[in-house]
């Protein structure tokens, strides 16, 4: 392991290899999963074309579709878009963290993984989380009792805008919504903490102030459930009971 950290080199050829080994072309695959890699969020299909210059390319709806299936990339639709609204989104891990961590770094020795600064460290930690909860989707279902409910999975998203009696919302974003046949949409917080996830007054207020921009811009007329997806649960105090639900980390990884 230490000569892992040491030079990084290994690690880099293990990441090309690993396309070497599953596709024949590979190296447009990687291209594609190292465009989708530039932005969190994902990537429309127009957008992975324009990064590529591969204009209107058979081939490559056939390579996306392939790297979805592989597990590599996940396809979803933005909250109230059709198909050709779909996103594609790196999801990976070995793939993120090899983008995020060695990608062409050399000199890479053991002290560098104990020394990234915390700030970066806490950021990744997050980001990795929301991953594992988009990998355990069924796990999240399961604890919330709606695996027999028809369910569509999406995000949403709107810039800061204004209504035309003047109303100004703030831009907002939901990375995951489950968004249920019984006329209820799960709005689900993934929060990644060292010890139970605490609800503050003005937290509290960011996630009401967020539902209403919601509710009134993606016009649904259906329930609204918070859902929190944490790693230890959530500390009761006067403000948790804005969380409908609490799904864990031993939720995640149960049978």
């Amino acid at each position: 392991m230490i000569f892992l950290f040491k030079t990084g080199a290994p690690l880099r050829n293990e990441y090309g290899f690993l396309f070497r080994s599953l596709f024949k072309s590979s190296t447009i695959y990687r291209q594609v999963v190292e465009v989708v890699a530039k932005k969190n969020k994902g990537l429309s299909l127009m957008e992975i074309k324009e990064e590529l210059g591969a204009g209107d390319s058979g081939n490559l709806t056939e390579v996306i579709d392939n790297l979805c299936k592989c597990d590599f990339i996940r396809k979803y639709s933005p909250f109230g878009k059709k198909e050709k609204g779909s996103i594609y989104q790196l999801t990976d891990p070995f793939s993120l963290f090899h983008l995020k961590f060695i990608g062409n770094r050399t000199g890479l020795d053991e002290q560098f993984w104990s020394n990234i600064k915390e700030s970066a460290r806490n950021a990744w930690a997050g980001y990795a989380f929301e991953q594992v909860c988009l990998h355990h989707i069924h796990q999240i279902r399961t604890k919330l009792s709606i695996n027999g409910v028809m369910t569509h999975i999406c995000s949403w998203s709107s810039p800061r805008q204004t209504d035309k009696d003047g109303t100004e919302w703030l831009g907002a974003q939901i990375d995951l919504l489950l968004c249920r046949g019984d006329h209820v949409i799960d709005v689900c917080e993934m929060k990644y903490t060292k010890s139970e996830f605490v609800l503050t007054r003005e937290y509290d207020e960011e996630l009401r102030k967020r539902n209403e921009t919601f509710t009134h811009l993606s016009k649904t007329k259906d329930a609204v459930h918070n859902i929190l997806v944490t790693t230890y649960g959530l500390k009761r105090n006067s403000y948790s009971d804005r969380f409908y639900a609490t799904v864990t980390m031993d939720d995640l990884f149960g049978e």
